[in-house]
């Protein structure tokens, strides 16, 4: 008996170290997968996707284009790029940038620069509509004297602005109706269906208020708009470089720092410092007048195209309040319709409180 016990114990353990080694081999493959799932998920960050790239002169061309590119081209940080990414939900915003204006709104997502615009590639009709627009505008509005990015910008406004107005007529089209036969006919139906609308109005003004704020905030601030103003930035810098390397070529011979000083030339440490300070004193209200007198010349155009779709959101988004108006209106009506038949059964006797009540 005691044989047979030992045969069958010693049976056995073939198959327990088998089971255990199958649960090595099997723990190391997970942590094999782990670590390449890991390894994806950090390339993913940096890997390259479907962007289109509109010349200022009307061309376009699709291109793949990974983080680190764009980076580098356009002199943007990547929490930048990251309000294009598909993958998150940001909300609406227009930065100004040393070499680009990133812009986000709604389903319009592109990064302009003083040459061209670089537009996340996407199926939606709103990218391809900016695609086709701006193009067609670049080729045939040759007299227009704007700069190529305020009207890249001015685009991205007048789609992602009217498309906002359009939903907001759709969404006012369909619940007027409904709050009017809920007012005259409460069910259960009709109360769902005003719920339902209650919340995609709440999201659709959330929606219009960032981008009427993002506007706004632009508008109050001219260093923001002046950052914005690329191709007058990229001029100026180009005539400082032609004129400092015109000035180095220029300057004709070269003063050894080891040559002696004239000593009717000789002039001390103090002198120098009060010379200083005073040029700085007399220039500096001149300079500064002039600096902002330029800026509001440079600024001009871009503040007049923000104002225009200003005022067209601010409408927008009150069309939306007047909306949520009427319903806090409707939803006040009911409630006190059902409290004057509550007390209506009450008086008659058809309606008694519980026995708990107090």
């Amino acid at each position: 008996m005691d044989e047979t016990q030992d045969q069958d114990y010693s049976s056995s353990l073939p198959e327990v170290s088998l089971s255990r080694d199958d649960s090595v081999r099997s723990y190391s493959n997970a942590q094999i997968n782990r670590g390449t799932g890991m390894s994806g998920l950090k390339k993913r960050g940096h890997g390259s996707r479907s962007w289109i790239k509109i010349g200022n002169d009307g061309n376009f061309e699709t291109v793949r284009l990974d983080k680190a590119t764009i980076m580098r081209n356009c002199s943007l940080p990547s929490r930048d790029l990251r309000l294009l990414d598909p993958m998150f939900i940001y909300p609406s915003a227009i930065l100004g940038r040393e070499k680009a204006i990133v812009v986000n709104l709604e389903q319009i997502r592109c990064i302009i620069t003083a040459d061209e615009v670089i537009l996340m590639n996407s199926l939606d009709g709103s990218v391809g509509q900016y695609r086709s627009e701006l193009c067609s505008r670049l080729k045939n509005e040759k007299a227009d004297d704007l700069p190529f990015e305020i009207r890249a910008l001015e685009l991205a406004l007048e789609l992602t602005c009217t498309s906002l107005d359009a939903q907001v007529n759709e969404l006012e089209m369909e619940i007027y109706p409904v709050l009017d036969e809920l007012a005259s006919s409460i069910s259960t139906l009709n109360l769902e269906r005003v719920r339902r609308f209650k919340g995609h109005l709440l999201a659709l003004t959330q929606r219009v208020q960032k981008v009427r704020d993002e506007i706004e905030h632009l508008m109050d601030d001219d260093g923001d708009m002046a950052e914005m103003c690329l191709t007058e930035k990229k001029r100026r810098s180009d005539t400082y470089t032609i004129n400092d390397c015109f000035q180095t070529n220029v300057s004709g011979r070269v003063i050894s720092k080891s040559a002696p000083a004239s000593p009717e030339r000789t002039t001390s440490g103090v002198q120098m410092l009060q010379r200083a300070f005073s040029s700085i004193g007399n220039s500096s209200k001149h300079g500064s007048s002039m600096v902002s007198s330029d800026n509001g010349e440079r600024i001009e155009p871009l503040e007049m195209l923000l104002e225009a779709y200003f005022v067209v959101i601010d409408n927008t988004l009150n069309t939306l309040l007047s909306l949520k108006e009427y319903i806090d209106d409707t939803e006040d009506f009911i409630n006190i319709k059902l409290a004057a038949l509550l007390f209506t059964l009450f008086i008659t006797g058809k309606y008694s409180k519980p026995a708990n009540t107090v």
